[in-house]
């Protein structure tokens, strides 16, 4: 790829997370405000551990597909790269895949011939036991030491790259680039730091854009546009109905950040303690003074998600309002029956299993840091059972049937009629996961832990 010096990068970030849809005609106002790279993030673990764990998508193709065929005849009209991170949400191998073969079948009905690179980042247990071994390997908090058997319990690892692999895939030919798991700021500040941005603006800006529309007055309306120079940043909304403004702008700092002013990407840290925020007109934001720490050792964080055991769920709803006065004393005693009735009928104590009784309508959700404000007037009770298989998970929610259905309290004359939302009451959750790795590793390189391929795609027709 030509490396000749630029004056600035234009950055359009179509969306915060592809398949979450946009307006077209927002990619075109960003065409033509002189894109130079369409930038888009397609994971998370904002989810939870399942879609790692399970290696399956959080989105439906047919919604990636439709983003992916906007942005691919973008990319393709305009002349541009087009990078998209943490494919099928975990960015796990199989997710890489999965976008890539959407990718071949609108390449293949749009006509196009785009160079396609695939970075894979998930890791192999073995070859991370050596890192481990060779004391490589440090936690981040609240974790721990990290034991070998960790790793090996594992159903899937993925390190989270950062920019370098993107250049590399750039610079070797690619057009498009389907990453595995990367930082979202990475995503966006590849192809600046190519063209020698500076990093300071480079990162703060791909900070920024890294959720889209979140930015401005109005995250409903999708993407946004950043425009890096040598002395910093300016930032404006895609949708001309949007604006960003100084605390808009400012106030994405804190997302997802432990510390407002700094933030870790592996090759360093972004500094945005001295950065200046300031409106160049009601829509359109200018930010200077950000700087970047380079780190002395390069490291790459690990997520890796495990098996827990095998969920049911039942859910039950309550208009009861003699129950609903002391709905805590019915919970408990329905956690306590429950558990007496298991050993009784399955000869099970409650170490070889697990279950959690949820009340929605009442403290589900912030629990004891919920403001107390009466009595409810309705409540819904969620069972989810966990169990070494699903057979005993299922077995315990049922023997939770009949006490979700018509407990009554002791004082009670009146067996309580509930309502259950599902026939049948028990639906089968399968296998539950959880994260269990929040550890870096020290690299060599930056891109030693990630695998490259290049698809140089022929044009059909």
């Amino acid at each position: 790829m030509n490396h000749e010096p630029v004056a600035s990068v234009g950055i359009l970030v179509p969306a915060g997370m592809l398949g979450a849809g946009f307006a077209e005609a927002t990619i075109e106002r960003g065409l033509a405000l002189g894109a130079d790279v369409i930038a888009v993030d397609g994971g998370s673990t904002d989810s939870g551990p399942y879609y790692l764990g399970a290696s399956v998508p959080k989105t439906t193709a047919a919604a990636v597909a439709r983003d992916l065929r906007i942005l691919l005849k973008a990319a393709a009209r305009a002349g541009i790269p087009l990078i998209v991170g943490s494919c099928g949400t975990s960015g796990t191998d199989s997710g890489v895949d999965w976008v890539a073969d959407i990718v071949t079948t609108i390449q293949r009905e749009e006509d196009l011939a785009l160079n396609v690179a695939r970075i894979y980042s998930e890791q192999d247990a073995v070859a991370l036991k050596q890192h481990l071994d060779a004391g490589r390997i440090h936690a981040l908090p609240p974790l721990g030491d990290l034991e070998g058997e960790t790793l090996e319990s594992c159903t899937h690892i993925v390190a989270m790259m950062g920019h370098e692999p993107i250049v590399a895939a750039l610079q070797a030919g690619a057009q498009v680039v389907l990453a595995g798991r990367a930082t979202d700021t990475a995503v966006a500040a590849a192809y600046p730091l190519m063209k020698d941005m500076p990093p300071g603006p480079t990162w703060h800006a791909s900070k920024i854009v890294e959720c889209g529309g979140q930015c401005t007055t109005n995250p409903r309306t999708g993407g946004v546009f950043a425009t890096i120079d040598a002395n910093g940043f300016t930032i404006e909304p895609l949708d001309e109905t949007a604006a960003c403004t100084p605390h808009s702008v400012a106030a994405h700092m804190l997302y997802e950040t432990a510390d407002p002013f700094r933030m870790r990407e592996p090759a360093g840290t972004l500094d945005v303690r001295r950065a200046d925020y300031r409106a160049l007109d009601e829509r359109t934001v200018r930010v200077e003074g950000s700087r970047f720490h380079p780190a002395e050792q390069h490291t790459v964080k690990l997520e890796g998600a495990r098996i827990t055991g095998y969920e049911t769920m039942s859910f039950t709803a309550i208009r009861d309002p003699h129950i609903l006065a002391d709905i805590e004393a019915w919970a408990a005693l329905l956690r306590t029956v429950l558990e007496q009735r298991v050993e009784q009928t399955l000869g099970l104590r409650a170490d070889a299993y697990a279950f959690d009784v949820r009340l929605y309508g009442y403290n589900a959700v912030l629990e004891h840091l919920d403001p107390a404000a009466g009595p409810p007037r309705e409540v819904g009770v969620m069972l989810l059972v966990n169990a070494p298989d699903q057979t005993t998970a299922t077995a315990v929610a049922k023997i939770a049937n009949p006490l979700m259905l018509h407990l009554p309290t002791a004082d009670m004359d009146y067996l309580p009629s509930l309502a259950f939302a599902t026939s049948p009451a028990e639906t089968e959750r399968g296998a539950a996961y959880e994260f269990v790795l929040n550890h870096v590793v020290d690299t060599p390189t930056p891109t030693d832990m990630f695998r490259l391929t290049l698809q140089e795609t022929p044009r059909h027709g």
